[in-house]
């Protein structure tokens, strides 16, 4: 597996309305992918071409981030998280977030 992480991850609301981590270039790739024909557009159609170009190639991995960020926004999927998420903060002293 060729996993390429972005600097920092961009947080989507999926279509069942969980907040999804889109953390490296495969996660962005298989969020496109999985998107509605139907509200595919031209800003769709570049962060894909840009996803894939950094997948085949030595395309800068921020720029394909960017645009799958700005992909995102303009689908007005994209969430500000300034805050840890429950599933980013350890509980407990066993670590893993879990609570035994």
């Amino acid at each position: 597996m060729n996993v390429r992480m972005f600097d920092s991850p961009v947080f989507v609301k999926s279509s069942n309305s969980l907040v999804q981590e889109i953390a490296c270039l495969e996660d962005a790739l298989e969020f496109l992918y999985e998107w509605p024909k139907n509200r595919r557009g031209t800003i769709y159609g570049t962060a894909l071409r840009a996803c894939q170009r950094a997948f085949d190639s030595s395309y800068p991995l921020a720029a394909a981030r960017d645009a799958f960020c700005g992909f995102a926004k303009s689908a007005k999927i994209h969430e500000e998280v300034s805050t840890p998420l429950p599933w980013m903060t350890a509980k407990g002293s066993r670590g893993g977030g879990l609570v035994v």
